[in-house]
């Protein structure tokens, strides 16, 4: 599904569950029969694979129950944020089954200095504040009714606008799912909310080649 070079070295890459068995079988074939200790892969050239839950998943401690337990299908609520826009929904397996997408003009950052600096800043403080009043809304009417359903909320695009709408105390419970993972997504559309469905149900493993 994709990668990113990891900060520690390696790469970090995103499997579809249904892609798991596949995955570990081109795994061997790379790399030569491997051992499992616990969720950690060790390959006979030495190469690693070190796996990790995804979101709403219960911890496991052998491939064979991770692949059980990723291929489970369970509710996931999303909250993509990012330059105004907004997307809530809430994905039942793979598919995505309730959403909502709103969009508020949030100015750009001004160049330093100007007469009008402030006043610009003063003015995209508060089409920000807009939007995550607005985005908190929106959690508040699909998700907060949803939550006892839920096994995880996903996030994705900007955590100051994320955390910005997730503040209010009467969302506390939806807030209390906010899954580790956070998903580079662009400006979010209905679009973009689809395809994150695939990143918030990824399982993620770090590769390490020897």
């Amino acid at each position: 599904m994709g990668e990113r070079t990891a900060a520690g070295g390696g790469k970090w890459v995103d499997v579809a569950p249904e892609r798991l068995p596949r995955w570990l079988a081109n795994f061997a074939g790379r790399h030569g029969a491997y051992r499992e200790e616990g969720l950690l892969l060790i390959a006979e050239d030495g190469a690693t694979a070190n796996w990790q839950e995804p979101p709403g998943a219960p911890p496991v401690e052998t491939m064979a129950e991770l692949i059980v337990q990723a291929t489970t299908p369970r509710r996931i609520g999303l909250l993509l944020a990012r330059k105004g826009a907004v997307a809530v929904g809430i994905a039942e397996g793979p598919e995505l089954i309730t959403s909502k997408v709103e969009t508020h003009y949030v100015q750009g950052r001004t160049a330093a200095g100007g007469w009008s600096q402030q006043r610009f800043a003063r003015r995209r403080d508060n089409q920000a504040k807009a939007a995550a009043a607005d985005g908190a809304g929106i959690v508040g009417r699909l998700l907060l009714p949803e939550v006892r359903s839920l096994v995880a909320l996903v996030t994705g695009g900007d955590r100051a606008a994320i955390d910005a709408i997730l503040a209010p105390p009467s969302l506390s419970a939806v807030a209390a799912l906010r899954a580790e993972r956070l998903l580079d997504v662009p400006e979010p559309r209905h679009a973009v909310l689809v395809s994150a469905v695939a990143g918030a149900r990824a399982v993620r493993v770090l590769v390490k080649e020897p």
